[in-house]
C-alpha cells in the first residue's frame, strides 16, 4: 500500500487565522472609535462605555467580545461587573504607528466627567463607589 498522507504547515494556518480575528476586529470604525475612548478614558464598564458611543449595552458587548476574543481588550471582572481596558502589548504589535499616535492626540471626547454613578444604578446623584462606577 502506497498511501500517502499529505501533511499540512498547521502552525503557519493558525498564525494566519489568528492574525485574521485580530485584523477583522480592527476593521470596524465603531470597535476603533471603542479603543479610541478606552484609551482616553482608561477602563471602563459598559454602563458607563454605551452612553459615550450611543449604543445599547447588547451591542457594545457584542463588539466588546470581538475585541476581547482578539485579545485587543482585556477584561476585569469585579461583583457582576466587567471592565474593559486596552491591552496595549497587542495594540502597539499590531497597529501601525500613525493610529496609535491618532489615539494618543484625539481630542474628540470630552473629559470633563461629572460626578454622577453610571444609569445602571437607581443611585444618579452620587458616586458611592458601588462596584460599576468608574468615576471617582
Amino acid at each position: 500500500m502506497d498511501n500517502q498522507i499529505t501533511l499540512q504547515d498547521l502552525s503557519s494556518e493558525q498564525t494566519f487565522l489568528k492574525y485574521e480575528m485580530k485584523f477583522k476586529a480592527l476593521a470596524d470604525k465603531k470597535r476603533l472609535h471603542i479603543l479610541n475612548i478606552l484609551n482616553q478614558k482608561g477602563e471602563m464598564c459598559v454602563c458607563d462605555l454605551a452612553p459615550i458611543v450611543n449604543m445599547t449595552q447588547s451591542k457594545l458587548s457584542y463588539h466588546l467580545k470581538i475585541l476581547f476574543d482578539a485579545n485587543i481588550l482585556t477584561r476585569e471582572t469585579r461583583g457582576t461587573w466587567s471592565y474593559y481596558h486596552l491591552n496595549m502589548k497587542e495594540l502597539n504589535h499590531l497597529l501601525p504607528e500613525e493610529l496609535i499616535r491618532l489615539f494618543n492626540s484625539s481630542s474628540d471626547i470630552n473629559n470633563d466627567t461629572e460626578e454622577v454613578c453610571c444609569s445602571a444604578h437607581s443611585d444618579t446623584t452620587s458616586n458611592n463607589g458601588d462596584a460599576c462606577c468608574s468615576k471617582k
